[in-house]
């Protein structure tokens, strides 16, 4: 069995692996379909590590997938050969606190696919999830579509915790595969004025295609003055959705009193700053965005009744052999790329 491995900074190479097993009664085994190339597999392909997860070479990356079930455990009931999947990367204890508190995502013993310490990830022909990872797609619903199914639901989880009220006025700063992840949601629950801002002329296109009433590149523009001159009042929530500093400061301008910070983008640095002056006199509320947390399944139900539509995320595609290619066109934000797509087939 092939799969593309990081071997260093910048570096991929195909290696051979032996055919992974069948352990458990509910394990499933799963010949990959396509792979979306994250911006975290990005963080650990070009600088090794996203915090304190530190990769450890070789290692396969990769979490954004779908596949068909070729073989099941002798426990498994919901899925069976030939079946169409999703695959939920996350898989929790289901025994922890955090479990236990309905917050899977934030388990103590969790393991993710392409996380460092945890488990490998599916940049492979074949892998072995547990039949909670499973996810049967939709007659209509293409192989695609299923594995945008996890950034979007990191869109879905956050939308879900913030937006106020039907009408609420958004920020999204930073549009790559997450801002749209964020926008399309958002619409759905009944977002009505959305600002967008990033430094990709191209994504800010897609972003006015998606339904975003104004968009503005902060390279090229004071997008705060702009912003509060079309919206005097201020924002009900905003996105931070790149991981820059700027869009901190940008986002903590940008808000009304009361009104809620979602930090979703994964810097390359270590700590925040912010204003607090700022923070005070608007009371502001600050909150985390840990992954996905029981929102996969609403992803996909929101793809499959045509209530939001991907179609516009995937710009780019490539053959599993050419990986590497797809990683450095990401990594360099070249060719306007939004999403990449690593096809198995």
């Amino acid at each position: 069995m092939k799969a593309m491995v990081l071997t260093g900074i910048r570096q991929m190479e195909m290696m051979e692996f032996p055919m992974p097993q069948i352990i458990n009664d509910t394990d499933v085994l799963i010949k990959m379909k396509v792979v979306g190339v994250c911006g975290s597999d990005v963080h650990y392909y070009a600088s090794g590590k996203i915090g304190s997860q530190i990769v450890q070479y070789p290692f396969p990356v990769g979490h954004e997938g779908s596949g068909e079930v070729i073989e099941v455990g002798s426990g498994v009931t919901r899925v069976k050969q030939g079946d169409r999947i999703a695959i939920e990367p996350a898989m929790p204890c289901g025994e922890c606190d955090q479990c236990k508190a309905n917050r899977p995502h934030t388990c103590r013993k969790l393991r993710f696919l392409g996380c460092p310490g945890q488990a490998d990830g599916c940049l492979s022909e074949y892998i072995v999830m547990p039949e909670s990872s499973c996810l049967i797609l939709g007659d209509h619903m293409s192989y695609t579509e299923a594995a945008i199914s996890e950034p979007l639901a990191i869109g879905v989880y956050a939308v879900n915790q913030s937006i106020p009220m039907e009408g609420a006025t958004i920020g999204i700063l930073g549009f790559g595969p997450i801002g749209m992840s964020v926008i399309l949601p958002a619409i759905a629950k009944g977002a009505k004025n959305i600002f967008v801002t990033d430094m990709i002329d191209e994504r800010l296109s897609i972003a006015k295609a998606c339904g975003a009433i104004w968009t503005g590149n902060p390279g090229k523009q004071d997008v705060v003055s702009d912003i509060k001159n079309k919206e005097p009042l201020l924002l009900d929530v905003v996105f931070e959705c790149c991981g820059k500093q700027e869009a901190m400061d940008q986002a903590i301008d940008l808000l009304k009193p009361g009104g809620k910070l979602m930090i979703i983008g994964i810097p390359e640095f270590d700590r925040w700053s912010f204003s607090v002056d700022k923070l005070r006199h608007k009371e502001i509320c600050i909150q985390s965005v840990r992954r996905q947390n029981h929102s996969v399944e609403e992803a996909l139900e929101l793809m499959d009744k045509k209530i939001v539509d991907v179609g516009k995320m995937p710009t780019h595609r490539f053959p599993f052999t050419q990986t590497g290619e797809a990683f450095d066109l990401v990594s360099g934000y070249k060719d306007g790329v939004m999403k990449a797509m690593i096809d198995f087939y």
